[in-house]
């Protein structure tokens, strides 16, 4: 008996210490914007270096207005097979899930939202911009019903709300989330959302996990720049600019071969614009419309139309811009503050390049034998009725017309033969201006 009092006080000793270590650190990342193969890339590396961590779970704080249907089944594919639980917040206040954001949501282990924020209207969206039959629709619409329904019923969320959201295209606040078992739960911040969810257990591909997150440290995962920069290009506004940057520096190069700038700065922002469209709902119709309208004001520097030309490029560019993208979320369009100034900085510079070229042709030539008369000389020697006179530098044989005129006087040419000029005073009726 006396021999075990030692271990028990060994056991009381280290039992508080044991009760009172440090929890795991949690993992965190933050995803705001379209769902783009960039999300899908940055959530991929964030559950991968979760797991390498050995954190207990991820947090992904979302806010996203959807994004590309590929790119949103990619990522909930990779949530649904993590070793790690994913816990998605739907924050800060005012954020939402919306469109491909409600299928990553549902497919998260553990699902809350922020307060003042929304989820809902999952309704495919037609990418391409082309017309489809609605037998197509319906089975698109099908298959994403399919798909999310499968997803809440693997999560154990609302799968008769899930259906709705992509057929109806439904949307509700965080309360009535609540309500109706489409999230878990609500938190005011990401310390509170630990708290919350410490204790509870759930299901990840190596087995049941309970979660001890009350005062667990959060470990942030910085977005590299390469990602920073890819996701930024992949915003529809920034696309559109690259888009008629790339066709105006090209153009350019074109037109004045050995520039090599416009050039360099045109393939480089077009490369880049066509890496953004992949990754949107693109309008095809609306990109011809583009290309039609900087045609039409390339065609009106080549043909005198008196302007016909130039404002039906205005007009196709403008209608093209409207229809680039075709998506309902605002998030997808192109904002009227990229239109305007693109499309009135892309038509003023090509009127301002036909309003030079209208002024080229009627300047008087300056180049040539033509390009003499008319201009003022100075008389270098006598003429009597021959001798020298000083034109912009030049020294010319010259014939004077009447009387003789003496050096340091002033002649107008009024003519020209061969490598003679024939001159008169400035003063007189020939040679008055």
């Amino acid at each position: 008996m006396r021999a075990g009092l030692p271990l028990l006080a060994l056991a009381a000793l280290l039992g508080p210490g044991a009760a009172g270590a440090a929890p795991a650190p949690v993992a965190k990342i933050d995803i705001e914007g379209v769902i783009s193969p960039v999300t899908l890339r940055l959530v991929g590396l964030a559950i991968d270096r979760a797991q390498s961590e050995r954190a207990q779970a991820l947090i992904i704080q979302l806010d996203t207005p959807g994004g590309l249907e590929r790119s949103m089944r990619a990522i909930v594919q990779r949530m649904l097979n993590a070793e790690v639980p994913v816990i998605i917040f739907v924050a800060p206040t005012g954020a939402r899930a919306a469109s491909a954001g409600v299928f990553i949501t549902l497919a998260a282990h553990i699902a809350a939202m922020a307060p003042a924020t929304n989820i809902g209207a999952a309704s495919p969206v037609m990418l391409g911009g082309g017309n489809t039959d609605k037998t197509m629709l319906k089975k698109i619409e099908n298959d994403a019903a399919a798909f999310i329904r499968t997803v809440a019923l693997e999560r154990g969320r609302n799968a008769d709300w899930a259906e709705k959201a992509v057929r109806q295209a439904v949307s509700i606040t965080e309360r009535e989330a609540v309500r109706l078992r489409v999230v878990d739960l609500i938190a005011d911040s990401t310390t509170d959302l630990l708290e919350k969810v410490d204790g509870r257990t759930v299901k990840t591909t190596r087995g049941t996990v309970t979660l001890q997150t009350r005062g667990a440290p959060v470990t942030p995962i910085e977005i590299g720049f390469r990602d920073r920069v890819l996701n930024v290009i992949t915003d529809p506004n920034v696309a559109y600019v690259l888009m008629m940057l790339g066709m105006l520096g090209l153009f350019f190069e074109l037109s004045n071969p050995g520039a090599i700038l416009p050039g360099v700065i045109g393939g480089i922002s077009l490369i880049l614009a066509f890496f953004a469209f992949q990754s949107l709902p693109i309008n095809y119709a609306g990109l011809l419309l583009i290309l039609f309208g900087i045609v039409l004001l390339v065609a009106e520097i080549k043909i005198v139309s008196h302007g016909i030309l130039a404002i039906g490029g205005i007009v196709s560019m403008a209608l093209g811009s409207l229809m680039l993208f075709d998506a309902p979320e605002i998030g997808l369009r192109v904002s009227w503050w990229a239109i305007v100034p693109m499309v009135g900085a892309t038509a003023g510079l090509f009127l301002f390049v036909i309003a030079a070229g209208v002024r080229a042709l009627a300047r008087r030539q300056l180049l040539g034998p033509s390009g003499l008369v008319g201009q003022l000389a100075t008389v270098k020697e006598r003429l009597a009725p021959e001798g020298q006179v000083l034109v912009s530098g030049e020294i010319w044989r010259a014939v004077a017309e009447g009387e003789p005129v003496d050096a340091g006087a002033r002649v107008r040419v009024v003519a020209v033969d061969g490598l003679t000029l024939r001159v008169a005073k400035a003063d007189t009726k020939g040679g008055a201006p």
